[in-house]
């Protein structure tokens, strides 16, 4: 089992945490995504927005911001711009996955990584309203007093075949929405293979990807070296895309069934 140090693996190798699993062998890498691009799959990064145009993003479809209205925080148009090179640095991996998905942004976050639970429920909502196929939150809330509704945004967007991928937090803390079982909740392992992804059988954390010194997008066209969880979340989210591009009728449930059975660390008994 893994060791509850923090919500990501960290000393441990992928043998480390070997799963079974009965039948089902024919679900592989090459069957669940080869050869898909994520074309047609509509992917909305909810973050600090996006930086349209650089060369590890490209096209962005849409761009929108929530802002603060006469009744409360309201989403509306925007620039395809980035006020932290968070949202950019994600969209990027994204791309890098699914080369032909349609990005889609909800800037949600302000200049410093500022922003708040009331904004966050109002981009998440607003996504899922959209009927969005992915949605990326490489971000949460420690607030307890969003969790409910957080909670049913993310059922909501579950029963609609809506598939939210979440970064959970970077320390051992409970936020949201990653730890609820209607995402697809992720953490970063510590391996420099970018394509690797494991199945972690020691939940709340589902999914672990590479997050350590990654090579980002950045405003300006640029690139920085980061670490986090965020960075490993749209890599699965990316893989999402490849998988629903070639498989369009998997529900939510099937699709993290896909993702279990084709990670590098699972292997599959007949």
């Amino acid at each position: 089992m893994t060791r509850a140090l923090s919500w990501g693996l960290r000393d441990q190798r992928p043998s480390d945490i070997k799963v079974g699993a009965t039948g089902l062998d024919q679900v592989t890498p090459e069957w669940a995504w080869g050869g898909s691009t994520g074309a047609g799959v509509r992917v909305c990064v909810v973050d600090s927005g996006i930086e349209g145009g650089h060369p590890l993003v490209r096209s962005v479809a849409s761009a929108h911001e929530v802002v603060q209205g006469e009744n409360g925080p309201e989403v509306r148009p925007a620039d395809p711009e980035d006020t932290c090179g968070h949202g950019t640095a994600c969209a990027g991996i994204i791309r890098d996955v699914a080369p032909d998905c349609e990005l889609h942004s909800v800037r949600v976050l302000g200049r410093g990584f500022t922003g708040s639970g009331r904004f966050l429920l109002a981009g998440l909502r607003w996504a899922v309203e959209q009927r969005f196929d992915v949605i990326n939150m490489s971000l949460s809330t420690t607030h307890t007093k969003f969790a409910h509704e957080l909670h049913e945004l993310a059922d909501e967007a579950y029963f609609r075949r809506i598939a939210i991928v979440a970064s959970a937090h970077n320390t051992p803390v409970v936020s949201f929405p990653w730890r609820f079982c209607s995402v697809l909740s992720v953490g970063s392992h510590q391996e420099p293979d970018p394509g690797l992804y494991l199945y972690n059988p020691a939940p709340p954390v589902e999914f672990f990807a590479m997050g350590r010194d990654v090579v980002v997008a950045w405003p300006g066209g640029g690139t920085v070296r980061t670490t986090g969880n965020s960075f490993a979340t749209p890599r699965i989210t990316g893989l999402c895309a490849a998988i629903l591009a070639k498989h369009p009728q998997l529900t939510i449930f099937q699709l993290k069934t896909v993702l279990y059975l084709a990670a590098a660390n699972v292997r599959t008994e007949k």
